[in-house]
């Protein structure tokens, strides 16, 4: 990750751009990650167009569209699992995977009610994706305060 790309960040912040980063970089078959707080808002993304302090590199075969095309699925995604535990008394959801015929897409809760979504291939390694996010999630739970997550959402915006 460059300095400069994350320049005027907390170090917070740019702690969780380096996670997201390596997650991307270190994970065969991940495609894009996106981290979505609890009301639906990107905070995070490894769509660079959308994110300049992201290091990773352009993913040309994510979903359509752009990391908010990601953030809107893993969102609503989030949305159904919560209601369907609540109608199931089921507890809090902690991980939800889709298996398609061409991808996989894996969204997994962080502590704060933000969730964390991969899109990866449909030949992936699904328990090493997994412990990543795992790791990703355990690491970020802690780090994303409410003064975090709007400073991640500006630097977002900014970055438009």
């Amino acid at each position: 990750m460059t300095a400069t790309g994350t320049f005027g960040l907390s170090s917070e912040a740019r702690n969780l751009h380096w996670l997201l980063g390596n997650l991307v970089e270190e994970v065969p078959g991940v495609h894009s990650v996106a981290v979505v707080s609890s009301d639906g808002l990107l905070l995070l993304s490894s769509d660079p167009a959308h994110n300049t302090a992201s290091s990773a590199a352009p993913r040309q075969d994510g979903p359509r569209g752009s990391s908010a095309d990601l953030a809107t699925i893993v969102s609503g995604i989030g949305s159904l699992t919560i209601g369907a535990a609540k109608l199931m008394d089921g507890g809090g959801v902690k991980q939800t995977m889709v298996a398609m015929e061409e991808g996989s897409l894996f969204v997994m809760s962080i502590s704060d009610g933000s969730l964390l979504g991969v899109h990866a291939t449909a030949d992936c390694d699904m328990s090493v994706v997994a412990y990543h996010m795992a790791l990703f999630v355990g690491r970020a739970g802690h780090v994303l305060t409410p003064e975090v997550r709007s400073e991640l959402r500006k630097s977002l915006e900014s970055a438009k």
